[in-house]
């Protein structure tokens, strides 16, 4: 008879396969290609495939756009209040803080002045993760005292929107009034003989397109950028009709009048600089 012995066993060490860590790669929402985000942060938030320009912060937007060194921050004590005591999901003080927290912002709007390839300016950015951007009596106030400002010392103006909210429903019409006060800061600059540049840039909606943005002795857009009043979804419901193809964006409204140029990002502060001169040196 002849007996058989099992085999001896090996065991084999099988390691787990590495977890990719989250947040290394975003979806570009206009090709559906998936970007390293560093490669994607360090090309100025810009799809390296179809060009799509992502949001981005104020800070960064700053940091891209003024000479290194030049910037300083103005009305940076101003907070926001809670007139009406709103209450909701979150109350507006909730609200505030959790953006706060979010964004290391104080509020919606930074403005202060620097130089753009050398020349004085006086800039406001806002930011779209800030309560959509929305304009409250902080920012409204900010935007105004730095209009006044550069009346008082006659340095261009530049307001980079990047507001999807409009004016801020927590405080009501004293948000509203935020829209007539800018605006009449900014007719007093053009009185005095000041320029002021508006670049619009995805999403520049509501109460801000109808305010300071649309008032600009030039008014530029990054390319793709949605502007309008109301949303494309809620005035497709409101008339019952399907709107044209990439209505409201940048490309449709620099065709129909609105706007007067489309400026890529990375082109923005050579192209704005070239401006200014000009104009400046034409005023001189």
């Amino acid at each position: 008879m002849v007996f058989w012995s099992r085999p001896e066993q090996t065991r084999v060490n099988v390691n787990k396969k590495k977890e990719i860590p989250s947040g290394l790669w975003v979806k570009c929402p206009e090709c559906g290609e998936m970007l390293y985000r560093k490669r994607l942060e360090e090309n100025m938030r810009i799809c390296t495939k179809c060009e799509h320009h992502f949001i981005l912060g104020a800070r960064e937007r700053i940091a891209s756009f003024i000479d290194e060194g030049t910037f300083n921050e103005m009305f940076i004590e101003m907070k926001s209040a809670d007139p009406l005591d709103f209450k909701g999901p979150k109350t507006y003080k909730e609200k505030l803080v959790s953006d706060q927290e979010i964004t290391g912002l104080t509020d919606a709007a930074i403005v202060g002045t620097g130089q753009v390839k050398g020349i004085d300016i006086a800039l406001c950015v806002t930011d779209s993760r800030f309560i959509m951007g929305s304009m409250g009596s902080v920012v409204g106030e900010k935007i105004t005292r730095m209009i006044e400002y550069a009346t008082e010392n006659n340095i261009p103006v530049i307001i980079i929107s990047g507001s999807g909210g409009g004016a801020r429903m927590y405080e009501g019409l004293f948000s509203l009034m935020q829209m007539v006060k800018t605006s009449a800061a900014l007719a007093k600059n053009h009185d005095a003989g000041g320029l002021f540049i508006s670049v619009l840039t995805n999403p520049t909606m509501a109460g801000i397109l109808a305010s300071f943005a649309s008032l600009g002795d030039l008014i530029v857009a990054e390319p793709g950028a949605l502007i309008g009043f109301t949303g494309p979804r809620v005035i497709e419901q409101t008339i019952r009709q399907k709107l044209p193809a990439g209505f409201q964006k940048s490309e449709f409204l620099l065709e129909h009048g609105l706007i007067d140029m489309i400026i890529h990002r990375k082109d923005l502060r050579d192209k704005l600089a070239h401006i200014m001169d000009h104009l400046i040196s034409n005023k001189r």
